[in-house]
């Protein structure tokens, strides 16, 4: 594998008023000549952070990542900002899409876009503002088609402290096949996640003796305390056989899920699905008195919980999600009770007592 040394610097540019400071004083060794093995195309983890110590924290990233550099400069509304540029050569073969999965604090008056340019220094894309400005650290992933793209840019509001790092991966593409009669989804794997994106219908449906209902689509920001909850109310006209919640956490600490309180009564925490452990998505914090480390995941799982019919009423029901005692503050999404009833078809088995 062909691996280089990357060199975060903080540079000046024409428009800024600001004095050159010097996250990484490392260089950045010359590509050596010839295509880069098209065997060995490695992603590659790209830490943005600025560390004071920098200069002796060297880090590194395969041959296709050309150069990393920071720039202060002022955006035509006047607001300073930063950019973040990263020089990429596409591989030998056939690699046209990159994965982008940039790593932030998502804050409303510093969300960040990503703008890609060609050799000739024209802009070729601009995703728009990435997140959705719910306070809490995240992450947001773009598909870029290559196609004379030499520049990546990360421009964001400020100082670019918001900046935690980016991950960076070549997509292939295969023949895809999908049911006919199911719901149609834009399923495209991402690294270290086998989910989709929740979506939740906009009306009920009913299918094979299950009603799904959307309680909220929208992200509802949630606390450890039922009064800082997201709450909900929902009518059923018979009692279930099995209800199911569904919805999406943001920035959750992975040993404490949302809690789920139904009609008064606490029901217990929800189930996270969480990614394999390599995801840079997880970010390790120390307590004192405490000997190991907690973590959080920093950006969307998905989060379900069976609710016991028992606690269920014919009429209005009232739910409430809270983000899980050791989690301060969170957020959901795409909030929806799946209720299943007895259906013709439906496979039962009815064991007599012996």
């Amino acid at each position: 594998m062909l691996v280089r040394i990357v060199a975060l610097l903080w540079l000046v540019g024409a428009t800024s008023s600001a004095l050159a400071q010097e996250a990484f004083s490392n260089g950045l060794p010359q590509r050596e000549s010839g295509a880069i093995d098209q065997a060995n195309v490695e992603n590659a983890w790209i830490d943005l952070r600025q560390h004071p110590s920098a200069a002796s924290r060297p880090q590194s990233a395969p041959g296709w990542v050309e150069a990393v550099n920071m720039t202060s400069t002022t955006g035509v509304d006047g607001v300073p900002k930063s950019v973040f540029r990263i020089r990429v050569g596409r591989p030998a073969g056939d690699y046209q899409v990159l994965f982008f999965r940039l790593f932030f604090d998502d804050n409303a008056n510093t969300r960040p876009e990503l703008v890609a340019w060609d050799e000739s220094g024209s802009q070729v894309l601009r995703s728009g503002a990435l997140g959705s400005g719910i306070g809490l650290p995240t992450s947001d992933s773009v598909m870029i088609p290559m196609n004379g793209i030499s520049t990546l840019d990360i421009e964001v509001p400020g100082n670019g402290k918001t900046i935690r790092g980016a991950f960076l991966d070549w997509m292939t593409s295969s023949e895809v096949v999908h049911p006919v009669n199911a719901e149609h989804r834009d399923i495209i794997p991402e690294p270290f996640s086998s989910l989709p994106p929740l979506h939740a219908p906009e009306q009920d449906l009913e299918k094979f003796g299950t009603v799904t209902a959307t309680l909220a689509s929208e992200t509802i920001p949630v606390g450890p305390e039922t009064q800082q909850g997201a709450v909900f109310q929902f009518g059923i006209e018979a009692q279930p056989l099995l209800a199911l919640l569904t919805f999406e956490v943001a920035s959750p600490r992975v040993d404490s899920p949302p809690e789920i309180y139904v009609n008064g009564e606490d029901v217990g925490p929800a189930t996270l699905t969480l990614p394999e452990l390599a995801d840079p998505g997880y970010r390790g914090k120390m307590e004192s008195l405490l000997k190991e480390m907690r973590f959080q995941y920093t950006g969307w799982l998905r989060a379900q919980k069976l609710i016991p019919v028992s606690n269920l009423k014919v009429g209005a029901n009232d739910m409430i999600i809270t983000s899980g005692s050791a989690s301060s503050t969170s957020a959901i999404r795409g909030t929806q009770v799946q209720l299943k009833y007895p259906w013709e078809k439906s496979d039962y088995l009815l064991q007599a007592d012996h």
